[in-house]
């Protein structure tokens, strides 16, 4: 059950980066006095690439095509299945002349024909031994920017220091429209952390958790998502003296597109990703506790604060399952305190997606 009560101070990275996403669902873009006509947000939380992995992204997308994109369902479309019904035509057509060369074998171009015609988001038909396709809808291009936000509520020296070769790869990678670096807000005349040493392509955002509004402290640079970027390798380990060369390699922008396509699937997919998929919401301390109207927390009774994902888990020493009269006679809701808070949260994922 959703209880309005107090939670525990936002301190951990973990809860400033649930209220961070929240901030980001209900006040996109940071200095705007209102949201751009025509222009959807979609936010997702940890989520990225196999060597890079952000805290926050926040997707802003066109609203008319994002409802389409409804039509191919919740579910995201992998990189076979995109170019299936990226280039499908609108008449029937044999798959091989209809498809440009994958650049790997035509096999796996027809499980994943035969995928997208089980998701009923492609038409097939046999004639004689030739497979024809035939696109149900046309495939919007609904992702206008990606933007990367990565969560330091307390970013002191240190911090800064490990975030910056990571903020540092990618400017250079170019991935994200923008990257950002939301932090606690201080109160000071000058936020702190325009004394670390982060990239000034970076913009700084000090966000206040408590109240759920945001000050610019620093503007982001717009990366050239459509040039080629530059992956760093391996840089430098020999200390401040160590001149020798970073190892990169350049990555074409047909590549990036891709990938970025990709990471706006696996978000549309997910959304901001419901806590309880990572914690154990079975657990007789679990509740979902809101100090507003505007989200819903995990708190563990046991601790007596907002605990984390990694702390919540069957290995936890204060684990303990719901009792099975918990879960009969339906209460509250069939399948008990933990079936329930997972509909809540599902609920409140699926609506914000339009069109669905």
């Amino acid at each position: 059950m959703v209880q309005t009560l107090g939670v525990a101070s936002h301190t951990a990275e973990f809860g400033f980066e649930l209220r961070t996403c929240r901030w980001a669902e209900l006040a996109w873009p940071p200095g705007a006095e209102s949201e751009s006509d025509g222009t959807a947000i979609v936010v997702a939380r940890q989520l990225g690439t196999k060597r890079r992995r952000w805290d926050t992204i926040v997707l802003e997308c066109d609203l008319e095509a994002l409802r389409q994109r409804a039509n191919f369902g919740l579910d995201r479309l992998d990189s076979d299945l995109l170019h299936v019904v990226r280039n499908a035509p609108a008449e029937w057509t044999y798959y091989r002349d209809a498809l440009p060369h994958p650049g790997y074998p035509w096999r796996y171009v027809r499980e994943a024909i035969h995928r997208a015609d089980d998701r009923g988001i492609l038409e097939t038909r046999k004639n004689g031994n030739r497979i024809e396709i035939r696109r149900t809808w046309a495939y919007p291009d609904w992702v206008e920017r990606i933007v990367a936000i990565e969560n330091k509520p307390d970013l002191d020296a240190s911090a800064a220091r490990a975030l910056g070769s990571q903020l540092e790869y990618d400017v250079a990678m170019g991935l994200a429209d923008e990257v950002w670096v939301a932090t606690e807000e201080t109160g000071e005349r000058v936020d702190p952390a325009l004394f670390e040493d982060l990239p000034v392509a970076a913009g700084i955002l000090a966000l206040d958790p408590e109240s759920l509004t945001a000050d610019v402290s620093w503007y982001p640079r717009s990366l050239a998502v459509d040039e080629p970027g530059t992956r760093i390798l391996e840089r430098p380990d020999g200390g401040h003296r160590d001149d020798s060369a970073a190892r990169f390699e350049y990555v074409d922008p047909a590549t990036k597109a891709a990938k970025r396509l990709a990471i706006a699937e696996r978000a549309y997919e997910r959304g901001w990703r419901s806590f309880v998929d990572t914690m154990r919401p079975d657990c007789r301390h679990f509740e979902l506790r809101a100090r507003d109207p505007q989200q819903a927390l995990p708190y563990c009774a046991a601790k007596g604060r907002c605990q984390t994902a990694a702390e919540c888990s069957g290995s936890c020493s204060d684990f303990e399952p719901e009792p099975p009269v918990w879960r009969t006679r339906g209460w509250p809701i069939e399948g008990g305190p933990g079936k329930r808070s997972q509909r809540i949260l599902e609920e409140r994922r699926r609506r914000r997606r339009p069109g669905l």
